[in-house]
């Protein structure tokens, strides 16, 4: 069996969208599974929709997600150039070998017969190319002449085409449907539908992977690939990324791409392990995934016909799983930028970092929630009320000056002290615990949800800090109750 070889052949049009960055990943699966090899192509013939800097994003997005290709534009291989518009001078070529086949055909028409064939078939417009019918003769004069053309695929008289796809299965085609695409333009450049025939064969790509809107294109290229007597590449073609059950994702409707989700305070890794689970499904109920396992069960039989929903809430879910299961150590590099945006006062950090470990499911949510160590947020006294808690005004205040009371004289050496003393409230108070410790909770944050409970900030904040707070806390439920008596 020939060694399995994919390719991601992605144009430079920008950022990296969420179903172009899945279909490289498939592709990726599919060529590490079976020890193949994976190739970057870059296809640039659109002059027109290119972005300046897209080429660099494709690296970088490529290799944050550890998507290592094998041959490529940067690091060169046996089957190069792998940019398309450093390989223009062949396509003409095989442009014409293909009409010498006949595969293919000059085409003079002007824009005017195209317009007049759509006028008379309306919605039903397929180009009959009278050109198709000229004589070797005539053609060649046309071609002295200067006459501008087109190349034009050829469909034979043929009434049926077949193909198998590894996930729609056998597919059979009325050769009528079929349009005679145009495959050198009169610029000279080849279209993509032409373009990507001969960059693949010439690659020995075994396995194509692509979007299930070339389904209906794929029966023309098997055509070309007849017509040269090629062998043809397995098809792999996947149902797209939705965003509902109506609309598709899509860059140009402004749906998130890889860099804004990245921008959001997703990892990459997650984002890899999510989108892996769009489509596909493993044989096991398990959700978590390192590129390595991806690659150990990846099994193409299991990618759905049915289209995939991105669901933001799962993507947030996933990022947190790997947000409390990541190294401490690497963790903390991470979220140090994060944590100094938000805190500037003398804090320990690393405590910081431990407390919302197990808590923040994105890098973007940090900042919001620590921003209370840095400075007490001006909070209104209702937030002491929590009808879970049974905490009210009245019994919060009385709270609030007994802990005062017994943290004043509390050694803040650790976290159990703190801890210890504050437990032994309720019992004293007759009070339930919650009762005692929401509202120490809310006068030292002035949040309803915070990364840890009181003690664990009362410990980050200090004695000094923590107590000036709780001063405050006593002072607004004072002058709350009085205005209301």
């Amino acid at each position: 069996m020939a060694k399995i070889r994919t390719r991601f052949a992605p144009s430079p049009t920008g950022y990296m969208h969420i179903g172009n960055l899945r279909t490289a990943l498939f592709e990726y699966l599919i060529a590490k599974h079976e020890d193949g090899d994976f190739i970057l192509r870059i296809e640039d013939t659109d002059q027109n929709r290119q972005v300046e800097g897209a080429v660099d994003i494709i690296y970088k997005t490529m290799k944050d997600c550890g998507l290592n290709w094998d041959e490529g534009p940067d690091i060169g291989g046996e089957h190069g150039p792998y940019v398309q518009s450093e390989r223009l001078g062949m396509y003409k070529g095989y442009a014409e070998e293909l009409i010498r086949l006949g595969g293919a055909h000059y085409c003079f028409c002007s824009e005017e017969e195209l317009q007049r064939q759509r006028e008379e078939q309306g919605d039903s417009f397929k180009f009959d190319d009278p050109c198709k019918h000229l004589t070797p003769e005539e053609v060649q004069a046309k071609l002295d002449a200067g006459v501008p053309y087109v190349i034009r695929q050829t469909i034979g008289e043929i009434k049926e085409t077949t193909f198998d796809d590894e996930v729609y299965g056998h597919i059979e085609v009325d050769v009528d449907t079929l349009d005679e695409q145009v495959l050198i333009k009169s610029d000279g450049f080849p279209t993509y539908n032409f373009a990507n025939i001969i960059d693949d064969h010439q690659m020995e790509i075994t396995h194509v992977v692509r979007g299930n809107e070339y389904l209906s294109s794929t029966p023309k290229y098997n055509l070309i690939y007849d017509a040269y007597g090629w062998k043809r590449p397995i098809y792999v073609h996947v149902p797209p990324v939705m965003k509902d059950e109506h609309h598709k994702l899509s860059k140009r409707n402004g749906d998130a791409s890889f860099q804004d989700l990245v921008a959001k305070g997703y990892l990459p890794e997650a984002i890899i392990n999510y989108i892996a689970l769009l489509g596909w499904s493993p044989q096991t109920e398990q959700e978590i995934y390192t590129m390595d396992e991806l690659i150990q069960v990846f099994d193409i039989h299991r990618i759905s016909k049915r289209p995939a929903i991105f669901d933001i809430d799962k993507l947030t879910w996933m990022n947190g799983e790997y947000l409390k299961h990541m190294d401490f150590d690497r963790y903390y590099a991470l979220v140090l930028p994060y944590l100094k945006k938000a805190i500037h006062s003398d804090i320990d950090l690393k405590e910081i970092a431990k407390l919302v470990q197990s808590r923040a499911n994105t890098l973007n949510e940090i900042e919001e929630m620590i921003d209370f160590f840095d400075a007490l947020p001006d909070y209104d006294v209702e937030m002491f009320k929590h009808k879970r808690q049974k905490s009210k005004k009245e019994t919060a205040v009385i709270a609030l000056k007994e802990a005062y009371e017994a943290l004043s004289s509390c050694d803040w050496s650790s976290e159990e002290k703190i801890h210890d003393l504050l437990m032994a409230l309720p019992e004293k108070l007759e009070m339930k615990n919650g009762q005692v410790l929401w509202p120490v909770r809310t006068a030292l944050t002035g949040k309803q949800s915070t990364p840890g409970g009181a003690i664990e900030v009362a410990y980050i904040l200090g004695k000094d800090e923590s107590l000036r707070r709780i001063q405050t806390g006593i002072e607004k439920l004072e002058k709350d109750l009085e205005s209301a008596a």
